[in-house]
């Protein structure tokens, strides 16, 4: 898979191309200690490698066509901190054409653009590299009456690289509704939660639990978990108030697997009944997402998508009396967004907020098989909002599944996480 997208890669670099790319370091959290390691997605997506500090050379300039640069094997450092592939695990297991120790980067990289025409990098992500990479351009320039020349451009290769992660492979898709399947999982055992007089933060417990016991890394971005007027607030993470009777709690939460993103949100009622302005309120919304979804497959456009959900909120919020007007005059002049701020849709792959263009040129690019997005319609109302009904105040609710475009329309991902009314309800009672 790895070798199959470096070969993509490097087709579309042109001749006589070499790409540097930079993998991530370690981050300190404090003291001396550092987060997780996570890999960068683009070093990721083409090498398969999950150590820090390692750099990638691809080349089809007649020069080995992958080289790696890795921490070495190192005894004492592997006692505390794990085992390292090193240099030959490099070549045996990643598939590398050769490997050095990552301390050999500066030193090699006069060798490895000397006879490079296109440079491909992405500047800013390590100084030392940047200045070697300047340094030897400059250096070339005075070796031309011996055949040596400069780069004629530098090139950053993101757009390359995002326009290949946007459509998604076979293998891809297989983790991603994994990854998905883990979520529902998750969702179903804070359902069961969500009862008066739990912590938001035990909700989030039964996530993390659900996530990790089925191989997942972990959560792919901070959940939220609001409940009360804590749903009316977009990204909400604190996660640490008691869920009240008669009232619902927001879950936007998705696992991570082989560094692939699941992005779903859900709203409970707590105690396992909707009533009221909160059944209202989801009632709109539910009927928003549908709305949406029924226009995705291909040659559909995310703000087609947008405007389907945008146009159904706004025919729930004249008869919730959010808004007055029809519905064409409330959608040309905006007066919705108090209540929905957001878009209906991003892109979802390695990242949860993944890469590739929105549009081509100046029009929205049209939606192609193997494309993998969000449908997330919401209406918030924070509590403190003296221009809603006072019965709508403190109410939030977001409805999110992801969702890949296919031959002849489109693959939900999330239809095992309840939804409807009826559905929602028996899940939450079933933990009480």
């Amino acid at each position: 898979m790895f070798a199959a997208r470096r070969q993509r890669f490097l087709d579309a670099l042109g001749p006589d191309s070499v790409a540097i790319l930079v993998g991530a370091r370690l981050a300190t959290r404090s003291a001396d200690t550092e987060y997780p390691f996570r890999q960068d997605s683009d070093f990721w997506y083409l090498t398969g490698f999950d150590q820090p500090d390692a750099v990638a050379v691809l080349r089809n300039d007649a020069g080995p066509a992958f080289t790696l640069f890795v921490q070495p094997k190192d005894r004492a450092a592997e006692t505390w901190t794990g085992i390292r592939p090193g240099v030959e695990g490099a070549v045996e297991r990643y598939g590398a054409d050769e490997a050095y120790p990552s301390g050999e980067l500066i030193e090699k990289l006069p060798t490895l653009l000397e006879r490079a025409r296109h440079v491909y990098h992405v500047l800013g992500r390590r100084k030392d590299v940047d200045r070697k990479l300047i340094a030897v351009q400059e250096e070339l320039r005075t070796r031309t009456k011996l055949g040596f020349a400069p780069a004629a451009d530098l090139i950053d290769p993101r757009h390359l690289l995002h326009e290949m992660r946007l459509f998604k492979d076979p293998e891809e898709l297989d983790w991603m509704r994994r990854a998905a399947a883990i979520s529902a999982e998750g969702h179903e055992r804070a359902a069961g939660l969500a009862q008066p007089g739990k912590y938001e933060y035990q909700l989030e417990a039964e996530l993390l639990h659900a996530f990790r016991s089925n191989g997942a890394s972990g959560p792919a971005y901070g959940s939220i978990v609001g409940g009360g007027k804590n749903a009316a607030i977009l990204h909400y993470v604190t996660n640490d108030q008691r869920l009240a009777k008669d009232s619902m709690v927001l879950i936007d939460a998705g696992a991570e697997l082989a560094g692939y993103a699941s992005d779903v949100t859900r709203t409970y009622p707590v105690g396992g009944r909707f009533s009221g302005a909160g059944r209202a309120v989801y009632e709109v919304v539910l009927a928003a997402q549908e709305a949406a979804l029924a226009l995705c497959r291909p040659g559909a456009t995310l703000p087609q998508i947008h405007e389907a959900a945008v146009r159904s909120l706004i025919e729930g919020m004249v008869s919730l009396q959010l808004v007055e007007g029809t519905v064409d005059d409330v959608f040309a002049n905006e007066s919705y967004r108090p209540w929905y701020m957001h878009g209906t849709s991003h892109w979802l792959g390695l990242d949860v907020h993944d890469v590739g263009t929105y549009s081509r040129g100046k029009e929205p690019r049209k939606l192609e098989p193997g494309m993998v997005f969000t449908v997330e319609p919401g209406l918030y109302v924070r509590d403190d909002d003296e221009n809603a009904p006072e019965s709508l105040r403190g109410l939030g609710v977001r409805i999110e599944d992801d969702v890949i475009i296919t031959d002849d329309g489109h693959e939900n991902l999330n239809t095992a996480i309840a939804k409807r009314i009826p559905d929602v309800e028996a899940w939450v009672r079933a933990g009480s």
